[in-house]
């Protein structure tokens, strides 16, 4: 699987364990597998902790969010896991499609898909999508779908947690997020650009908005790639 180049994930794995223990609360059983800890930073939402529990014996894969970037609809997220099993197509491991919501009380809910167009486009673009009976050989009370990833594959199980439970939730929309990098040069081409001409041309190439072309700067700042001040914009270094 390849995401778009315009949109940064880098995962990177920082420990692993041949033997650990985990309690799998679906089973509500102690398990215990290969476990492996990565460190993400997702251009959209900021840096992850993630830790990966493989249960070979059962054809599970748990993927948990042990620390997530601030913010009260990340924090949420904290200790929050999505399972992935055995699909019947060989080789691959599927995870039943939901995605996030903030609802009226800012709680985080989710939504569970049946409709192949809710289904978010980087989904659809670099993933198998699968009605779940398909993709399993089991009925289910109502229309679901999956998603499939290779078996092995544990950076791909945590994109496709980054891309149902945290980007439903960003404040910056991953459409408008994908186009930073396009903004990045486009200020680079500029040099020490002023805001309003940023804004123009953001707005003649990429079709941003004032209100985007502000959010993606916000981005870029935070992740230390420009300088900003009142009336001037530039890349660092």
């Amino acid at each position: 699987m390849s995401l778009p180049r315009k949109l940064k994930i880098q995962i990177r794995k920082v420990e692993e364990r041949q033997r650990d223990l985990w309690v799998d609360m679906s089973l509500r059983q102690l398990r215990k597998g290969m476990v492996r800890y990565y460190r993400v930073k997702d251009g959209l939402t900021g840096e992850w902790l993630f830790k990966v529990c493989r249960d070979d014996e059962m054809r599970r894969v748990i993927v948990k969010a042990l620390k997530c970037p601030p913010g009260g609809e990340f924090v949420q997220l904290e200790g929050r896991t999505m399972l992935f099993q055995r699909a019947l197509l060989d080789g691959y491991y599927y995870d039943v499609i939901s995605l996030s919501y903030m609802d009226e009380s800012n709680r985080l809910r989710r939504n569970v898909l049946d409709s192949v167009d809710e289904v978010p486009e980087t989904i659809r673009e670099n993933f198998k999508v699968m009605d779940y009976e398909e993709a399993t050989g089991k009925k289910i009370v109502g229309k679901r779908l999956v998603v499939l990833c290779e078996e092995e594959n544990e950076k791909d199980m945590i994109v496709l947690f980054l891309i149902q439970r945290a980007w439903p939730v960003s404040k910056v929309p991953p459409e408008t997020g994908m186009k930073a990098q396009d903004l990045l040069r486009l200020i680079k081409e500029l040099e020490r650009a002023g805001i309003e001409d940023v804004y123009q041309a953001a707005e003649q190439r990429f079709n941003l908005n004032r209100e985007e072309t502000d959010l993606l700067l916000d981005l870029l700042e935070k992740d230390g790639m420009i300088r900003r001040s009142e009336d001037y914009v530039k890349t660092k270094g």
